[in-house]
């Protein structure tokens, strides 16, 4: 067996756990505001000025069409960077970083908790809590990062 870890964030949404590769997050900011768009995506809630560039911020209650939590004091902007463009994710509570065994991430189902697959990496299974593994780089399509 491969003693192989991968260190992941885990965070929280609608009292769900979910978590993504650390390599995937550039930083954590706290929670402002976003300058609304028009003609954008419902799952977009918005840009911030982030370094000087415009960051879209997106829920992904909205995005995964979970019930919308009250924004607490709590929420944070998990800034995820791809290829060559950047996404501020919004979440209700920045739990912890940890270290997985990679033998602890099952295959994920077709389907888990309204997510589909091509969003997840895999499922973690930790202290009896089943993780949802994420997999932000899918988060947008190509499509959508266009509409952006």
């Amino acid at each position: 067996m491969s003693d192989k870890e991968i260190k992941v964030l885990i965070f929280c949404i609608n009292g769900e756990y979910y978590a993504t590769d650390i390599m995937e997050v550039e930083r954590i900011l706290g929670y402002e505001e976003p300058t609304k768009l028009p003609d954008s995506p419902i799952f977009v809630e918005g840009v911030i000025n982030y370094e000087g560039n415009i960051l879209p911020i997106i829920s992904m209650a909205r995005r995964f069409n979970l019930p919308l939590s009250e924004k607490s004091n709590d929420c944070k902007i998990i800034v995820s960077k791809q290829q060559e463009s950047k996404v501020g994710i919004i979440v209700d509570v920045v739990s912890e970083v940890r270290d997985v065994k990679v033998e602890n991430i099952e295959t994920p189902p077709e389907i888990v908790a309204g997510i589909s697959k091509r969003y997840m990496k895999g499922l973690i299974k930790i202290d009896n809590k089943i993780i949802i593994f994420l997999n932000l780089s899918t988060i947008l399509t190509d499509e959508e990062k266009r509409q952006i």
